[in-house]
């Protein structure tokens, strides 16, 4: 029997815990989606250059022009998610769209089978439409249309996208291999910068209130929660990755909740947990057995 050590899982609750909450601070910072996001990768910048300096991941040798150029362009693709992520807060309830987001593993097989004709074993598939069918009850869509609808729709269409472009980045991610991954989200932080710098109005002063949630997001919700992360995966089993993932839209449904007084559906719930289900189903290798009927 294999024995988990304590303090990983402990290390990837906490980091799931901090990413529930992105949504409160993305949308208590008051500002447009892309400013938000520019200061947030200063911030992370900042962090993950001092903490990259101070554990030598930084030496020459350990550096090279394809992991740079990798990063870069995973770094388009996590920016823009971001960014995509961000915006859908502004029409979607934090809760529905973080559980929307959450379907980014089956996004990440499917981009692999179609553009890297990587095999998906029908298991995989059974998985996928059970998540997908938990999806179309998770967007909260199934009752009867009314006006709210259309802003809503626009919130789950903006973390469908953000799903999409979080799932390319790890594509494009997992080429670099064994690459120390605190590096590669450095490389993505100025990639940020740079594409968003047009887009941040940074000659515009910002209000004071802003600032503690803009720092937050950079620190703690890139630099803190990512490092946690990281150091947690190689310890752990891809199960056990998969299981406690959902820490992530459970405690942005609770946030939204306790925040904002706003609450899930009972058919969403319902799509929360077919999307557990079918998670856990494909990261645990679940075959399900279809019995033939007996004449």
């Amino acid at each position: 029997m294999v024995r988990v050590s304590g303090w990983p899982v402990a290390k990837l609750v906490v980091s799931n815990v901090i990413f529930g909450t992105i949504g409160l601070f993305a949308v208590k910072g008051g500002l447009p989606a892309t400013v938000t996001v520019f200061w947030r990768c200063i911030f992370a910048a900042l962090f993950l250059l001092i903490w990259c300096l101070m554990r030598g991941y930084l030496r020459p040798s350990a550096l090279s022009s394809k992991m740079f150029l990798l990063a870069a362009i995973g770094g388009v693709a996590s920016i823009g998610g971001s960014v995509a992520l961000f915006g859908s807060f502004q029409y979607a309830t934090i809760g529905t769209a973080t559980i929307v987001y959450h379907v980014q593993p089956f996004l990440f097989i499917l981009i692999g089978a179609f553009a890297f004709k990587e095999r998906v074993r029908p298991f995989e598939m059974f998985w996928i439409f059970v998540a997908f069918g938990g999806l179309g009850l998770s967007t909260g869509l199934v009752r009867t249309a009314d006006p709210a609808d259309v802003g809503r729709f626009l919130g789950i269409v903006l973390s469908l996208v953000a799903a999409l472009l979080y799932a390319a980045g790890a594509m494009i991610g997992k080429c670099l291999g064994k690459q120390q991954t605190e590096v590669t989200t450095l490389v993505q932080a100025i990639v940020g910068i740079i594409l968003l710098v047009p887009f941040a109005h940074v000659l515009q002063p910002l209000p004071l209130a802003s600032w503690k949630w803009l720092i937050a997001l950079g620190v703690i919700h890139t630099g803190i929660a990512y490092v946690l992360m990281f150091s947690a995966y190689p310890q752990l089993r891809t199960a056990i990755i998969g299981a406690l993932a959902f820490i992530f839209p459970l405690v942005s449904v609770l946030v939204d909740w306790l925040a904002f007084g706003k609450t899930l559906q009972p058919a969403q719930w319902v799509g929360l947990a077919l999307i557990i289900l079918g998670t856990l189903g494909v990261q645990m290798a679940w075959r399900p057995r279809l019995r033939r009927s007996v004449e």
